[in-house]
């Protein structure tokens, strides 16, 4: 038997590939399928099933593009609804996979559709767990997302209690945990950055798992303090319901390399964005005017989702050479699927055309300091998350969430200078990049963030810790 976790940094995903004499299986593959269908043939074995846990709702997956490559029938458990045919597995349906098998656990709760799979290997010993967004490893699945009319948020989190309590636990304690995410996902409040542990340990040190913890208990823990779902997932669930564009349709177009000239026309169309993806210290040294900045080299596909409002928007990209399809890729991986092309020479390329750039003043951490404590600096941004402001902030320093620049930007008058810190770099252009896109040009980027500005000499303001 072969069992190996495609584990993807950006979405904090876990994709498992599991072959037996022969026959081969996915667990909650990603939109682009050709690595998995290597894989098989590099192994001389041929894919008979796809498996599902539930209708994904931070990504989309590639399941329906795999089974018509291969031949393989899509599976997924009760209550699902799709417009593609699959199979519709009963709970506790076993599969067989060349001399292993796969049974379906139905585990309502994060979604009403939302199964495991239990792996028994050659000997008939149960093996592992495939648990989807069920169980993370140190959490379990947050139950807001499938709410409707008839269904609320409680009733979800009690059929999540009671599907971890009936049929999770009861398991042997040796088996081993694989969820569908880690650390960073949003499809959680608390997950840790291991990406697998047997089931005894999580009974010891998974919260969710007590044994003493009431149904009333763990309804109010699993939903408050659930921080808003990015605005893409309703849209990625629908897509995941339903027949989408290949991704070998989508890297061709939007892998079409575009001179100066044509990109410059482009980036004075109303309807194209220009998602400028390079490093931040590249981008802050030169960008096009108009231009975001969410950068490869960080969560990025989880910020455009989050940032960029409307899914089918038209994206050109600034692009690091030899990573256009990347990009590409990885934006399609959360639904953005209209990426039309990059600009071929880069930003060299724009200046040697003569067309204007923009810069985002860097200073360090020290500099922020020093100009905070003798008033050179009046208006300075916080923008990381919630809780990591709570940890520690500088006092006097207004908190802007990332996540919430939409809203807050109408906080800003084009007339001040704003110096913006996040926890390192990244996330701070992002939101300088937003800002200057929207007029607001009178901006200094701290670098090296909060990790940066613990490490200056402070004289004359404390770091809050609430």
């Amino acid at each position: 038997m072969i069992l190996e976790q495609y584990y993807t940094k950006c979405l904090a995903q876990g994709t498992y590939y599991i072959a037996s004499e022969g026959e081969a299986a996915i667990i909650d593959p990603l939109r682009e399928v050709q690595p998995y269908i290597d894989r098989a043939n590099e192994d001389g074995v041929k894919f008979k099933y796809i498996f599902l846990t539930h209708f994904h709702a931070d990504f989309v997956s590639g399941h329906v593009d795999l089974a018509d490559k291969t031949g393989a029938t899509i599976v997924i458990g009760p209550e699902a609804v799709t417009s593609y045919a699959f199979a519709k597995a009963e709970h506790l349906q076993t599969f067989n996979l060349g001399n292993i098998t796969l049974q379906l656990l139905h585990t309502p709760g994060h979604t009403m559709e939302s199964s495991c799979y239990l792996l028994r290997n050659e000997d008939g010993k149960e093996e592992a767990l495939f648990t989807g967004d069920t169980l993370f490893i140190g959490d379990v699945g947050r139950p807001d997302l499938a709410v409707k009319s008839d269904l609320s948020k409680e009733d979800l989190a009690g059929h999540l209690y009671d599907s971890l309590r009936n049929i999770v636990m009861p398991l042997p304690d040796d088996i081993t945990i694989y969820p569908a995410h880690g650390a960073g996902s949003a499809c959680g409040k608390n997950m840790s950055s291991e990406t697998s542990d047997t089931l005894g340990n999580q009974k010891k040190t998974n919260y969710a798992l007590a044994t003493d913890l009431s149904k009333e208990d763990f309804i109010k823990e699993v939903t408050t303090g659930i921080a808003p779902p990015p605005a893409y997932f309703p849209k990625n669930v629908w897509m995941n319901k339903g027949v989408n564009s290949s991704i070998d349709e989508i890297i061709s177009r939007g892998t079409s390399p575009i001179n100066a000239k044509s990109f410059k026309a482009l980036a004075d169309d109303a309807d194209f964005l220009v998602l400028d993806v390079r490093s931040p210290q590249e981008y802050t040294a030169g960008s096009i005017p108009g231009s975001w900045f969410i950068g490869l080299d960080g969560q990025f596909a989880p910020w455009v989702g989050a940032l960029i409002e409307n899914i089918d928007q038209k994206i050109i990209l600034v692009v690091p050479d030899g990573r256009e399809e990347e990009a590409v890729t990885r934006l399609a991986r959360v639904g953005y699927d209209n990426a039309q092309g990059y600009l071929k020479g880069g930003i060299e390329a724009w200046k040697n055309a003569g067309y204007e750039l923009e810069t985002i003043e860097d200073i360090t951490a020290q500099e922020f300091v020093d100009g905070l404590e003798n008033g050179a600096i009046k208006y300075a941004a916080d923008v990381r998350k919630p809780g990591e402001f709570k940890n520690a902030h500088l006092e006097n320093v207004h908190h802007f969430p990332l996540s919430n620049i939409h809203v807050d930007i109408q906080k800003y008058d084009p007339e001040k200078t704003f110096s913006i810190h996040c926890a390192g770099g990244y996330r701070s252009v992002i939101y300088a990049s937003i800002l200057k896109a929207n007029g607001i040009k009178n901006l200094q980027n701290v670098l090296g963030g909060f990790g940066a500005i613990k490490k200056a000499e402070l004289s004359q303001i404390d770091i809050i810790k609430e």
